[in-house]
């Protein structure tokens, strides 16, 4: 058994096809272009190339992209309002603070600030309470690209289908998770913490690793037609880019398998622009904050 690719890059340009189309819908009713405000605080390396890639993809898609560059001392209190700022701002569709911060600012705190009408990265306590329902405003833009992407590409009848995510983080584990019992998955959540996480992927029908650690998860371990999603982006010693799991040992036992890279990345940047879209089409409406899957 040879594993299917789980192409990202080219569902994430047909994504993005479809919002540059939407945004020049919005241009011809003589409406604002979206505006996207990216807030990223000091000089951590892949947070810049993050950054590098979604400033890139507004430009593709005719998002206005603003710039919000701030330095590592930077004051909890200025931080906080910088996003005040943000939020009265009506130019300003889709604010998007970059992960992780400096140490010395409490991350919550600034997620929480974020107007839930601009959360365009489906993270502020509001959306992700809504999720728990299964009715965000926005949903979580590398879980929402997930789920996006196995719904692209494969007849997958999620109810019952056994799911081991290795992340319990804010930015992936967390909402996944509630994304998929939204489904009716039987799903498992494991982190650094977890004993014989081995056991938890052999068993896996879907397979979820987002630990940050390079290789971890051994191709054989891998349940023979699983499902494998590797949200992982880990750089060897010579540099070579690579996942959490043992690509090419996991393409022998899986079914599907995303590429590192090309696979998660691209959808989470292209959830990002649909969110942000989304944004201005509901500011054009009330500002008041709405609730429910009626207003996709």
């Amino acid at each position: 058994m040879t594993a299917q690719i789980l192409d990202g890059v080219a569902l994430a340009n047909q994504m993005q096809t479809e919002a540059a189309n939407g945004v020049q819908l919005l241009l011809q009713q003589g409406l604002l272009a979206p505006t996207l405000a990216v807030v990223l605080v000091g000089n951590d390396p892949a947070s810049q190339l993050y950054v590098k890639h979604k400033r890139q993809a507004c430009a593709n898609v005719g998002i206005i992209s603003r710039a919000v560059d701030l330095p590592e001392n930077t004051s909890e209190t200025e931080l906080l309002q910088i996003i005040s700022a943000l939020n009265a701002d009506t130019t300003v569709h889709g604010i998007l603070v970059q992960l992780p911060l400096p140490q010395h600012i409490n991350s919550n705190k600034i997620i929480a600030a974020v107007d839930p009408n601009k959360d365009v990265d489906g993270l502020h306590p509001y959306n992700l309470g809504w999720l728990t329902l299964g009715e965000p405003v926005f949903h979580s833009c590398t879980a929402h690209g997930i789920m996006t992407l196995l719904r692209h590409y494969l007849d997958l009848e999620f109810k019952g289908v056994a799911a081991t995510i290795i992340s319990h983080s804010i930015l992936v584990g967390k909402p996944l998770a509630l994304e998929l019992l939204n489904v009716n998955a039987t799903v498992n959540v494991c982190h650094a913490f977890t004993k014989n996480l081995k056991t938890y992927v052999e068993n896996a029908d879907l397979l979820i690793a987002a630990a940050g650690v390079a290789e971890m998860v051994k191709g054989d371990w891998i349940k023979p037609g699983a499902i494998v999603v590797d949200v992982g982006t880990n750089h060897l010693p010579d540099g070579k880019l690579v996942g959490d799991i043992e690509f090419i040992a996991a393409k022998e036992q899986a079914s599907w398998i995303t590429p590192v890279p090309g696979g998660v990345g691209p959808m989470t940047v292209a959830a990002l622009m649909q969110n942000t879209l989304r944004a201005a089409k509901r500011a054009t409406a009330t500002r008041a904050p709405a609730r429910g899957a009626t207003d996709i």
